[in-house]
């Protein structure tokens, strides 16, 4: 390894700044030091999941996601952990489930890498409801290609990945997993990395940012320039076929709002799981959700008298429960997310002028006060923090 692998990288991150300079990218000042903030978010992420937790011998779980290293429209709600495998080997995760709402362990084929949804899947998978574990939420689970009593998740040749997802409905009281993965037979300490192993992570990583960072980018331009406005959810029986999350309806839009309009959303929930609905930007990071109410789940938002959620996105807080921040953002991605749901819902969108936002809502609605906002922001702010703590 004469330093080929480290030039070719260096170039792919040079021509990485398409993502930001291209034709059709938004060009205003704040875009463009969103843009290149992405840019490192996206080398960030590409470190974790394609150089340091790329060992499929000696693996460990890293942070593929966090509030802080955003990419591939992220849920604010949930906690993204990755581990690398093979098929022809033996696991196992052991540790504490935590409170999270909701938690799903899957084993998927292909990488993220590709840039190609069609060369992932998911092999195997399950989730909170189904996992076994001690009054303490202790647990022990065996991934292997042959079959095991209690928690066992099959392995198959071409296997590449375990995804943790951990979806947070109360931020302020629910704590994540603590999970550890070992290979079974392992012996340590684990060998220094090789010459071939580090060219070969070195060149995925350029894949990551050069073929995914392409995918992400066209899906994003593929949902806005749909109709303004407009969210459509589907509850499909395969929504895990290609790494997705198993049980769960999907729903992505987009939303058009200059600064004197507010966009009104409206959703029946249908019975699930977890529920939730959240803004993104051009480069399909979710927007501040840290310290805006940019997204809101079926334990944050209220609820009218109807059963309806009635959502206002506006960048001005319109004094309302469900205001949802848009950040300045005249245009973005909507996403919404209803897991393990009986159907899917059918949003309906609407553009209106910011100062007939009260005349559009029901005549109950509440009025949340400034000091109310900063209450219900500074919870958001600690909730998320004490569940991305290093």
């Amino acid at each position: 390894m004469g330093g080929e692998a480290w030039d070719e990288l260096c170039l792919t991150l040079s021509d990485a700044r398409r993502l930001v300079l291209g034709e059709g990218v938004p060009d205003s000042p704040r875009d463009r030091a969103e843009g290149f903030a992405y840019l490192t978010h996206l080398m960030s992420a590409g470190t974790v999941v394609c150089m340091e937790h790329a060992d499929p011998d000696y693996p460990e779980f890293g942070r593929m996601i966090d509030h802080r290293m955003k990419w591939g429209l992220d849920a604010p709600d949930c906690l993204y952990l990755y581990a690398t495998v093979r098929g022809d080997a033996s696991y196992r995760i052991s540790g504490n489930r935590g409170s999270a709402n909701h938690i799903d362990i899957q084993v998927n084929h292909g990488h993220f890498a590709s840039g190609d949804v069609s060369s992932w899947g998911t092999i195997s998978s399950m989730n909170g409801l189904d996992l076994a574990t001690g009054s303490d939420g202790s647990f022990e689970l065996v991934l292997d290609s042959r079959r095991h009593d209690g928690n066992w998740l099959a392995l198959e040749p071409g296997a590449e990945f375990v995804l943790v997802r951990q979806y947070f409905a109360d931020w302020t009281r629910e704590r994540p997993a603590d999970l550890v993965i070992d290979r079974i037979g392992a012996t340590y300490p684990a060998p220094p990395p090789r010459t071939d192993q580090v060219a070969a992570r070195l060149a995925r990583l350029g894949e990551w940012l050069r073929q995914g960072g392409r995918l992400w980018e066209q899906m994003s331009k593929g949902f806005l320039d749909l109709e303004p406005n407009s969210l459509i959810v589907h509850l499909p029986a395969d929504s895990d076929e290609r790494a997705g999350m198993a049980g769960q309806a999907y729903g992505i839009g987009n939303f058009q709002c200059e600064r004197d309009e507010a966009v009104i959303v409206e959703i029946t929930p249908p019975p699930c799981r977890h529920w939730s609905v959240s803004l993104a930007s051009w480069y399909w990071e979710s927007l501040d959700y840290a310290t805006r109410q940019s997204s809101l789940n079926h334990t944050q938002a209220r609820l009218d008298g109807d059963g309806r959620f009635r959502a206002v996105i506006a960048h001005e807080d319109p004094g309302v429960p469900n205001w949802l921040d848009a950040a300045g953002h005249t245009r973005g991605t909507i996403a919404a997310r209803f897991l393990l749901a009986e159907r899917a819902p059918t949003p309906v969108l609407r553009r209106v002028p910011l100062g007939t936002v009260r005349a559009e809502l029901p005549d109950d609605t509440a009025r949340v006060e400034p000091a109310e906002r900063a209450a219900t922001i500074a919870a958001r702010r600690l909730g998320v923090l004490h569940r991305h703590r290093r």
